[in-house]
């Protein structure tokens, strides 16, 4: 038995919107993992049906047609419930580089004042933890962290910056997040992380998926721009160790 009460909602005519109660938690994203992969296995064909998870909602888009959403919709519920909750999802912890130092840290001391704390005491509480990938979008490759402690928690910047460079690591309410490429952006830039977070060119652009974890480590600025350089060649190699699910 699903532990849930979901709603379903028409999102445009070619796509649904699943939703789970309305709380950031591990359980509920791990639910929705293992309800994707019921319905790839059953239900769905991947060809056919684009599914995107993210914190407590599902979007499924229908690339083959409109969908009938009163029929579907019934269908989902019906499947929702029959899922058996026993699917061991494949999680990785990727360990990723940042450097805290200089130009890479703009909004850096300006976040320690605002938080009461030292820019080392910062940079020592954002390392120290583990984050939950919750979602991918805003940009490709864009990753939502979860798992912020509450004493790095601040609002986004009054006014946006029109160029956020590639890399850029920021906070922003309960979460932390890195830009994958340049844009405007009004996260509170601590950091920068030399390695690319997305390759259009690869089988798997985004290396990473929904329900993995990340966990950051200081760099120099030396060090930052080899780890920089090694990923432009593509000989740079990714840290990730399987996690239990």
């Amino acid at each position: 038995m699903s532990p849930y009460i979901i709603s379903i909602r028409p999102f445009g005519d070619f796509a649904v919107l699943v939703e789970w109660p309305n709380i950031v938690e591990e359980q509920i994203l791990n639910d929705i993992l293992d309800f994707i992969h019921h319905l790839k296995t059953n239900h769905l064909n991947e060809k056919e049906w684009e599914m995107v998870p993210a914190y407590n909602s599902l979007a499924l888009i229908h690339r083959a047609g409109k969908i009938e959403y009163k029929t579907f919709s019934k269908e989902l519920k019906e499947w929702y419930s029959q899922k058996s909750g026993d699917y061991a999802i494949e999680k990785y912890l990727w360990e990723l580089p940042v450097c805290y130092e200089g130009d890479f840290a703009v909004d850096l001391m300006e976040v320690a004042e605002k938080l009461g704390m030292s820019p080392k005491e910062i940079i020592s509480l954002h390392t120290k933890h583990i984050y939950t990938v919750y979602g991918i979008g805003f940009l490709p490759g864009f990753m939502y962290l979860g798992g912020l402690p509450q004493s790095l928690e601040i609002v986004r910047r009054e006014t946006p910056r029109l160029k956020v460079e590639q890399g850029s690591v920021g906070l922003a309410g309960k979460q932390t997040g890195i830009y994958p490429q340049e844009s405007p952006g009004g996260w509170n830039i601590i950091g920068n992380c030399p390695v690319p977070l997305f390759n259009k060119d690869n089988e798997n652009p985004c290396f990473v998926n929904v329900g993995d974890k990340i966990k950051f480590y200081s760099i120099t600025k030396g060090e930052h721009d080899l780890l920089k350089l090694q990923g432009e060649v593509g000989i740079y190699k990714l840290k990730k160790t399987k996690v239990d699910a």
